[in-house]
């Protein structure tokens, strides 16, 4: 090996676009592994039983090893955030957080992630790393005084312990559960916002959240109170019934909430990200997350979405400039495809899955059809124990989106390029019912307000 090939870069996501061909070669793998959550056992008590628990009476889920997140602090932190997010700034107190909307000059989603503001000039980005990339990559370009510390999630981190710890407690006997372990109420919490709280003389912040969409805290603290708080928390949820969640029913909460944690990054394509690509390595969040499903197109565009598809219109705020700002204004009265819930005909999902199913959950983009004609495609799904069958959170063209409309969810891998995207491949045809997103009727009607 010559010396210049030992210490060369490592490829960046550019080059390996222009290696393979393009975005959908690089990126389509119908082979490739299910995602798993790092380090949390898979399960305590049954996948099936934990997913009942936040919905009957209380469950502890262990966030604190899957999520990365960026640590931001410095006088342009703000100014910042603000020229790459299309949220409200103007009211975002301290203690309080957001589901953070960047996007693209063209519209497209960056990808969410949780923003907690700390501090006047102080703000922890959580979540998905792509978001993370794209503020990191702005701030060093456009010349702002901030700072950045990055602690990634437990499967890439090379050495030690998370930062934080995050422990949510979810469910119709969350608060029970709550009151026991603080030896009453804490202080009244309006949905997204924190108070400071302590147990044993360790203090940290109780976030009024939960990925499930139930009542519930998350609590955010230092790593080295973390085990005393979580063993707190679980005695105090024995009488409660309350249950620890494994990483495998952790992993599906999301689809009865409503929330879809991957959309396709929308950074492949437009020629004014060159550069961009060029700063990202091929070894990266973009460049590693696979595609596959039974919905193939040879134009990665096909696969973008927009933060009003997602369900985040009312997050954006048009009372301040920010990239993307003239694409979401002209694209606001023409989305097309709406989130729902497909219901998978029972029956059908026995079939398929079988009658006493293993566990199951993907993200691959699977067809939606109306007869013969594509209606959308499906972006997370699972099987449901507490339902019996399998939901599917997904786009559909708008025409399609009444609950109770009749679909067909086409099941099986497209091998990618070389294969037509429309080749009959004797995919399975699973009957699918819409119904509303969030499914779960909590999360839809009551979740956001206050307790």
């Amino acid at each position: 090996m010559s010396s210049e090939n030992k210490y060369s870069a490592p490829p960046t996501l550019q080059d390996a676009i222009d290696k393979a061909g393009s975005p959908m070669k690089l990126l389509w793998k119908p082979t490739a592994p299910a995602w798993t959550v790092p380090v949390v056992k898979p399960e305590y008590v049954g996948w099936s039983q934990e997913q009942t628990a936040w919905r009957e009476t209380a469950a502890l889920s262990d966030l604190s090893h899957h999520m990365f997140d960026l640590f931001m602090e410095g006088p342009d932190a703000t100014r910042l955030l603000k020229a790459v997010g299309a949220n409200d700034f103007e009211s975002f107190e301290i203690g309080r957080a957001k589901q953070f909307v960047p996007v693209t000059a063209r519209g497209h989603i960056v990808t969410d992630g949780i923003l907690l503001r700390e501090g006047p000039e102080k703000y922890t980005l959580s979540g998905v790393p792509a978001s993370q990339t794209w503020v990191r990559y702005h701030g060093a370009k456009g010349g702002y005084d901030v700072s950045f510390t990055s602690d990634p999630d437990s499967s890439v981190r090379k050495n030690g312990d998370p930062v934080l710890f995050r422990y949510q407690v979810q469910g119709p006997r969350a608060l029970d559960v709550v009151e026991r372990a603080f030896g009453g109420p804490i202080p009244k919490t309006k949905f997204f916002h924190s108070t400071p709280v302590s147990l044993g003389g360790r203090s940290f912040r109780a976030l009024r959240h939960g990925m499930a969409g139930q009542a519930g805290y998350e609590f955010i603290g230092e790593w080295k109170d973390a085990a005393y708080v979580k063993e707190a928390l679980l005695k105090a949820g024995e009488p409660s019934g309350l249950v620890h969640v494994g990483g495998l029913a952790y992993s599906t909460n999301g689809i009865e909430s409503g929330w879809i944690p991957t959309p396709t990054v929308g950074i492949f394509t437009a020629p004014e990200l060159e550069e961009y690509r060029r700063s990202i390595s091929l070894f990266s969040y973009e460049g590693q997350k696979p595609l596959h499903g039974s919905f193939f197109s040879e134009n990665i565009e096909d696969y973008y979405t927009s933060p009003f598809e997602l369900g985040y219109g009312k997050s954006i705020a048009f009372n301040h400039d920010f990239i993307g700002r003239e694409a979401l204004e002209a694209a606001q009265d023409r989305v097309r495809r709406t989130k729902v819930t497909l219901v998978v005909d029972p029956e059908d999902a026995r079939k398929v899955f079988g009658a006493d199913p293993d566990f199951f959950l993907t993200y691959g983009r699977y067809r939606v059809q109306s007869g013969s004609a594509l209606a959308g495609m499906t972006f997370y799904t699972a099987f449901i124990g507490p339902v019996g069958t399998v939901l599917a959170l997904s786009l559909v063209d708008k025409q399609y989106a009444a609950p109770g409309t009749q679909l067909t969810l086409v099941w099986g891998e497209h091998p990618g390029s070389g294969t037509a995207p429309d080749a009959d491949l004797g995919f399975v045809r699973l009957r699918a019912t819409v119904q509303p997103s969030p499914y779960n009727e909590h999360a839809r009607e009551k979740y956001r307000k206050d307790f």
